[in-house]
């Protein structure tokens, strides 16, 4: 099958724009230059000029902040969604919604190629191709960097060199980042060690917890349905909401994380993030479950984390048994409406108080006082049958 045209997902740095000059010599065919805008710092109109001046026939910049945080943000922290105990997948999360766009503009341009800069070690090639193939097969996929020789900075320079593509004159940073309005992500470099510890000089989004204020800031957050809608009675839209807990979480030190996880490819990685908002909304959300959730539905929901994580991680957001999970997880949160005060200290997010109209916290029977809807005597019984197995085993034993 012989290639019209190709989207490349761009996003104007030296990979990508090699990429792009690349593409346009190999296929001798258009190339549009598609960059998704999900909450990073960048300099769009500097990116489109970059992209048409490097070869592209069209640069098409989307605004994806509002779907991306309603959209796959939230439904992942109604899920309490975490990889590995440790990473909420700030990266995970915005691949699906980058390769969904890209393929709604390759059927809107009529092209029937698609390519991507990510290389044949990481697991974003997994997650753009696995969101290609699940929404339109049809489309040819070109992942350079599993085949062609430019495989060294100093190779990809030189090209840039001969082509004449701009090459930023600032010391190059030591770290591969990724960023989005959920995280920033750091790997390579010094990091690449695991015995070395992340410069401070690195952070972006956070104080570090010893520089952050030594008075705690206290916050409420309201909840409908598993979704915060509000910060301190402020009601917000997903965007602002996520974004103004960043700014909170960051001055108090909150949501740095450095951890050694298991790529989907099979090796192990490095990786240094930062998710303020997201590491205050999850630690919200949960304590708001403590007493709006069955303890049946709870333990069931919870065992069902692990696997809804994976799946995010490895990149099968649009597979039948994400929407399955995703539908199970939603069922849950009907009740999760509430308020959470948090303490937000020096690195620390401390929920301090709960309240919900859907609460199944009973004072009257959780007081330690004299009340009159328990019958202690109740409780001996209870344990002898919950015992009976218990006490034939060591019958046995004898």
């Amino acid at each position: 099958m012989s290639i019209n045209k190709i989207v490349l997902a761009y996003s104007g740095g030296l990979d990508t724009s090699v990429i792009l000059k690349w593409l346009a010599e190999e296929y001798e065919c258009p190339i549009i230059a598609y960059a998704a805008d999900v909450g990073q710092h960048e300099d769009w109109d500097a990116v489109r000029e970059k992209g048409m001046a490097t070869g592209a026939e069209k640069v098409i910049i989307s605004d994806l902040r509002e779907e991306y945080v309603r959209d796959y943000i939230f439904p992942a922290f109604r899920a309490n969604a975490i990889y590995e105990g440790s990473y909420l997948l700030g990266t995970s999360l915005a691949r699906p919604i980058i390769a969904k766009e890209q393929v709604r503009i390759a059927e809107q341009e009529g092209a029937n190629a698609v390519s991507h800069g990510a290389t044949g070690k990481g697991n974003d090639q997994v997650r753009f191709e696995l969101g290609y193939l699940a929404l339109n097969p049809k489309l040819q996929i070109i992942a350079p960097w599993r085949f062609w020789d430019l495989n060294s900075r100093k190779k990809l320079v030189a090209f840039a060199k001969e082509h004449n593509i701009p090459i930023p004159t600032t010391k190059k940073n030591p770290y591969s980042s990724d960023e989005n309005l959920l995280h920033i992500s750091f790997e390579g470099g010094i990091l690449e060690d695991p015995w070395n510890e992340p410069e401070e000089g690195m952070f972006k989004l956070s104080v570090s917890p010893e520089n952050a204020p030594d008075v705690p800031t206290y916050i409420e957050m309201d909840f409908e349905q598993g979704n915060p809608v509000a910060i301190n009675g402020e009601r917000l839209g997903p965007v602002e909401l996520l974004t103004k807990l960043n700014t909170l979480g960051g001055e108090n030190g909150i949501g740095r994380l450095d951890m050694v996880e298991n790529r989907f490819v099979g090796m192990k990685s490095r990786g240094v993030y930062e998710t303020p908002g997201g590491f205050i909304l999850r630690e919200a959300h949960r304590d708001l479950e403590t007493i709006t959730l069955d303890r049946e539905i709870l333990r069931i929901r919870d065992s069902l984390v692990p696997e809804y994580s994976k799946l995010i991680y490895n990149g099968f957001w649009f597979a039948p048994e994400m929407a399955l999970l995703q539908k199970t997880m939603d069922e849950s949160q009907k009740t999760v409406n509430g308020t959470v005060r948090l303490k937000l200290y020096k690195g620390n997010c401390i929920p301090v108080g709960r309240k919900s109209d859907n609460s199944l916290y009973s004072e009257a029977h959780a007081t330690f006082e004299e009340d009159a809807v328990y019958d202690q005597a109740d409780a001996g019984g209870f344990i002898r049958l919950n015992s009976l197995r218990l006490q034939i085993q060591a019958l046995n034993r004898k």
